[in-house]
C-alpha cells in the first residue's frame, strides 16, 4: 500500500512552504477557516492524481507571483514492487529515514526505498511531473511515473462529486475492486444499428425542409452528387463514454443519484475493501451530508478503529463529532503561521485526551479558557447568557471555547499549556485557595498564556459571597434549597463558623438589607461544599441572580468578571 511519507509544498496558494510528515491511518486536519487545510488536500491531488490536462491560473500562485514557481514534493514510500522495479526507476529510487524524516539520493540498507514526485508549475502555467533524484540529474535523465502506474497510486477523493466513483470509469474505485472489464460497446452498436433500421425515414419527413436548404448549398457549392440527402441515425454515434455502465439498484435507479452522504459512505467502504496498489483517500469536511451516527459509521469505513490501517486516509473537519470520535492521535492542529499551515500534532499532547472526548469542541474554536473546574465553567456560561439576552458579544461568536480543568491545579495548568503549544489562544481561570506550581505558570504566561484568579487565597464561593448585595442571598439560597434540606443548610453555615451563624441569623440579616461579615464568610465556605458545584446550577446563579445585580456587586469583583469576558471576545 503506497503511502505519503512527506509532503513539501512552495508558492502554492495560500502556502509559501510547508514541510510535513502525515501518519498512516487517519490524518485529520482542523482548524480555522483559510489556514490551508484543504489546499493542502489539493497540493496531493495535483501531484498524485492520474489527469491528462490540469489547468492552473495566477491565482494558485501564492500572492499572484507567477516568478516563483509552484513546486509540490510527495515522498512515497511502502512502494510496491513494480515502483520498485530496477530497470524503470533505479536511479530515481531514495532512501527515507523516519526518524529523522530525512532524504538520502541512494537507497541504503537501514532506510525505507522511497521515489519523490514533483509536480512544478512556472509563469507559463504549464504543469510538468517529475521523480526526483540528484544522480539522475546528474547524468540529465528525467522521467515520471508510467501511465498505469500514476493509476495505482492516484488517491482516490470523496467530495460533492465523487460519484463517479459509482461507474466503472477509468481510475474509480469500482476498477479497483477486481480486474474484470465490461465491454458494452458491441451491444450498444448493435442496438443503434436496429435503431435505425427501425428509425427509417421518418427524420426525413420531420426535418424535410432542412434537408432542403442543406442540398441547395451543397449543389451550389459543387459538393455531394446531386442525388437527395437523408437524415438516419449513425450507429457509431452512440458511442460508450466514460460511466457509461454504472450501479443501478433493483429498481433501475442508479446509485450515483443517492444523497451526498450516502454515496460518501458507499465510496469509503469500496475504497477499503478494493485497497491494494495505493489506498490514499482524501476527503474535504468529512462531515458534509452526514448525520452524527453516519459521522461515526463514515470514519470506521475509513479505518477509524482499525489496528492496523489499510487506507491512508487525509481529511478536513469542523465537527466535533469527529474529534470525539478521532481522539487525539489522527488529529493536526491547523494554524495559519507567516508562510502558510503551521501543522502540529494533537498526539503529542496526551493530557488533552480527556478533553478530545468531553469538550471536542475546544479543539475547533480560536481561544481556549480553561477553568478549574464545573463550577467556573457554568459561571462564565451563565455571565454570557445574560450579556447575549442584552445584546451583548458573545463566547461563541468570537470564537471561545470553555474547557473543564480537571480541578487538580497541576492538571488544569498542563491543559492550558497544551493548548497555547498547539498554537491556540489559551487562558486559565482559578480559584486562589489552591494554587499550581509557580514556575509553570509563570512559563505558562511568559509563552503567551493569560491566568485569572479570584482575590488572594479565595475560592468562587467565598468571592461571590464577599462581594454580592444582601438583595442577592434569598435567591441563592432559594437555588441550593432545591437539592437540599434547609437542616442541611443550616448545619453547614454553624459548622463553618463554629455555631456562630445560622441560616435563621443569615435570613434575618437579608430581611433588614444587611450582611455581616462574619455571615458572609459562612456562606462563602458552606456554599463551597456543592450547593452550586455543577454547570448548569452556577449557570442560573450567574445569569439569573448575579448578571442582573452588575452595577450593585463588589467593585473588584465586577472588575475581574470584566477581564475575562474582555479576553474571551479577544477585546483589547
Amino acid at each position: 500500500m503506497a503511502q505519503i511519507r512527506k509532503l513539501e509544498v512552495l508558492n502554492f496558494r495560500c502556502i509559501r512552504s510547508l514541510s510535513w510528515f502525515p501518519t498512516p491511518g487517519i490524518n485529520c486536519l482542523v482548524g480555522p477557516g483559510d489556514s490551508g487545510k484543504s489546499t493542502i488536500l489539493d497540493a496531493i491531488d495535483l501531484c498524485m492524481g492520474a489527469r491528462r490536462t490540469i489547468q492552473f491560473t495566477d491565482a494558485d500562485f501564492t500572492e499572484l507571483a507567477v516568478d516563483a514557481p509552484i513546486e509540490i514534493t510527495i515522498t512515497l514510500g511502502a512502494l510496491s514492487d513494480r515502483l520498485k522495479n530496477l530497470d524503470a526507476y533505479g536511479l530515481f529510487l531514495r532512501g527515507f529515514d523516519a526518524a529523522s524524516g530525512e532524504i538520502e539520493d541512494e537507497p541504503q540498507a537501514a532506510l525505507e526505498t522511497v521515489l519523490c514526485l514533483r509536480l512544478t508549475v512556472g509563469a507559463d502555467l504549464e504543469p510538468v511531473w517529475t521523480l526526483v533524484s540528484d544522480r539522475a540529474a546528474a547524468l540529465g535523465s528525467e522521467r515520471y511515473l508510467a501511465w498505469s502506474d500514476r493509476q495505482d497510486i492516484a488517491p482516490t477523493r470523496i467530495g460533492s462529486f465523487s460519484d463517479v466513483n459509482l461507474s466503472w470509469r477509468r481510475g474509480s474505485v469500482l476498477n479497483k475492486l477486481s480486474n474484470e472489464k465490461a465491454d458494452a460497446s458491441a451491444i450498444l452498436l448493435a442496438a443503434a444499428r436496429d435503431a435505425r433500421a427501425q428509425f427509417g425515414d421518418t427524420a426525413d419527413e420531420q426535418l424535410s425542409e432542412g434537408l432542403a436548404k442543406v442540398k441547395e448549398v451543397a449543389d451550389g457549392l459543387g459538393i455531394g452528387d446531386g442525388n437527395d440527402l437523408h437524415a438516419e441515425l449513425d450507429a457509431h454515434s452512440v458511442s460508450v463514454s466514460a460511466g457509461t455502465i454504472s450501479l443501478h439498484n433493483a429498481d433501475g435507479i442508479p446509485l450515483k443519484g443517492m444523497g451526498i452522504g450516502s454515496t460518501r459512505l458507499l465510496i469509503a467502504g469500496l475504497q477499503k475493501e478494493a485497497a491494494a496498489g495505493s489506498a490514499i483517500v482524501l476527503v474535504d469536511e468529512v462531515e458534509h451530508g452526514l448525520e452524527p451516527h453516519r459521522i461515526i459509521q463514515f470514519l470506521n469505513a475509513l479505518g477509524a478503529k482499525d489496528a492496523e490501517p489499510s487506507l491512508q486516509v487525509f481529511m478536513t473537519s469542523h465537527s466535533p463529532v469527529v474529534v470525539r470520535e478521532l481522539g487525539l492521535t489522527p488529529l493536526t492542529i491547523a494554524r495559519r503561521g507567516n508562510h502558510g499551515p503551521d501543522l502540529k500534532r494533537a498526539g503529542d499532547h496526551p493530557e488533552l485526551q480527556g478533553t478530545a472526548r468531553l469538550f471536542p469542541e475546544a479543539f475547533l474554536a480560536k481561544s481556549i479558557l480553561v477553568c478549574e473546574g464545573a463550577t467556573e465553567v457554568g459561571f462564565v456560561r451563565g455571565i454570557d447568557q445574560w450579556c447575549d439576552d442584552q445584546g451583548k458579544g458573545t463566547l461563541h461568536a468570537a470564537g471561545a471555547c470553555l474547557v473543564d480543568g480537571g480541578g487538580g491545579s497541576d492538571q488544569m495548568l498542563s491543559r492550558a499549556q497544551a493548548f497555547r503549544t498547539l498554537g491556540y489562544r489559551s487562558a486559565l481561570f482559578r480559584d486562589d485557595d489552591k494554587r499550581p506550581s509557580e514556575a509553570k505558570e509563570t512559563d505558562f504566561q511568559l509563552d503567551g498564556g493569560c491566568v485569572f484568579t479570584w482575590r488572594e487565597g479565595k475560592k468562587i464561593e467565598v468571592e461571590i459571597f464577599d462581594s454580592i448585595p444582601p438583595d442577592a442571598v434569598r435567591p441563592l439560597l432559594d437555588i441550593a434549597l432545591e437539592e437540599r434540606e434547609e437542616q442541611s443548610i443550616n448545619d453547614q453555615l454553624k459548622t463553618v463558623s463554629e455555631n456562630k451563624v445560622t441560616l435563621a441569623t443569615v435570613l434575618a440579616e437579608v430581611a433588614a438589607s444587611e450582611l455581616s461579615d462574619a455571615s458572609r464568610h459562612a456562606l462563602g465556605e458552606a456554599s463551597g461544599k456543592g450547593w452550586f458545584k455543577n454547570i448548569s446550577t452556577m449557570e442560573r446563579v450567574a445569569r439569573d441572580v448575579i448578571a442582573p445585580r452588575a452595577t450593585k456587586l463588589d467593585k473588584e469583583f465586577r472588575k475581574s468578571i470584566n477581564t475575562i469576558r474582555k479576553w474571551c471576545l479577544n477585546v483589547r
